[in-house]
């Protein structure tokens, strides 16, 4: 197999010849270059070298001694850097060369492309030109490394990555190595690709993934509708025209709570003692 086919793999070589930019290195066929630049130590002739192959901005066959997180068929999490609109996304897995994940392989929507320091659970993929890109773990791959739930893990709070994104929702591994899924009904917003998020396992099925909501617990949205509405009196110089029993669409326009959270929030204020209502208006209780 020749050097060039191997662009991408971890080999071991064999000092050919020392230059004063570098080593040439051998395989006993072909040689390549490292670079004094890339060279870890200083190398002698006749000696075997561990090295990684590349390209370089030339196109040609090159060498490291420092040896990536990532090589050809082996997956690793690496940190996006860089972002180009129109080219992609620069990964960092080790060398001084950053790898590209290329527009065409991130989501259509910019506003899910990973930023800067998001992580990304890639391989390396070889181009008919020879030259390195970064590779999106799929489905199957995700599911070679992640570990079976336990129903144990119902209602656990949890960590993760998101590693894949779809108008139906998002897919996220999280640190306890689950697979799972958050169903866009289960997100108040979309996240990014490569997003570290928190939230809670609300199913554990039969295959050991799970299901992931990022919504607030029914007492931790309590807390914020009611905090809501309070801020929102304060701001009226504590009377607002709306309570119980406000129109639904009034309710929605004007706190966009459904008109169930906004009784239930109304109720926790007036149960505090914080409030009253009268004549259709609610009022904040003066000390």
């Amino acid at each position: 197999m020749s050097l060039q086919e191997q662009i991408g793999e971890v080999v071991n070589l064999t000092v050919s010849r020392e230059a004063s930019f570098g080593y040439f290195l051998t395989d006993g066929t072909e040689d390549v270059l490292l670079h004094t630049n890339e060279a870890d130590r200083e190398y002698s002739v006749d000696e075997k070298v561990q090295v990684f192959l590349y390209t370089d901005n030339q196109g040609r066959v090159a060498s490291t001694t420092t040896i990536p997180v990532v090589s050809v068929g082996k997956y690793n999490w690496v940190k996006v850097v860089d972002i180009k609109p129109g080219i992609g996304v620069f990964l960092d897995i080790g060398i001084n060369k950053h790898l590209l994940l290329g527009e065409e392989d991130l989501p259509t929507h910019r506003s899910v492309w990973p930023q800067i320091g998001d992580l990304l659970y890639i391989t390396i993929r070889i181009n008919r030109n020879h030259r390195l890109y970064a590779k999106l773990a799929t489905d199957p791959i995700m599911e070679e490394l992640s570990i079976e739930a336990t129903s144990k893990d119902y209602n656990k709070n949890i960590q993760g990555h998101i590693y894949r994104t779809a108008k139906v929702g998002s897919w996220i591994f999280t640190a306890e190595g689950y697979k799972g899924f958050i169903h866009e009904s289960q997100r108040l917003e979309e996240p990014r690709l490569g997003e570290k998020i928190e939230g809670r396992i609300v199913d554990v099925k039969v295959d050991g993934t799970v299901n992931v909501s990022l919504l607030p617990r029914k007492q931790e949205a309590l807390d914020e509708d009611s905090e809501g509405v309070y801020q929102y009196l304060l701001s009226r110089n504590g009377a607002m025209p709306y309570g119980d029993k406000s129109m639904p669409e009034d309710i929605l326009e004007r706190f966009q709570l459904s008109k169930g959270a906004f009784k239930r929030a109304l109720g926790k204020l007036m149960k505090e003692g914080k409030i009253y209502q009268e004549e259709g208006w609610t009022y904040v209780k003066k000390d």
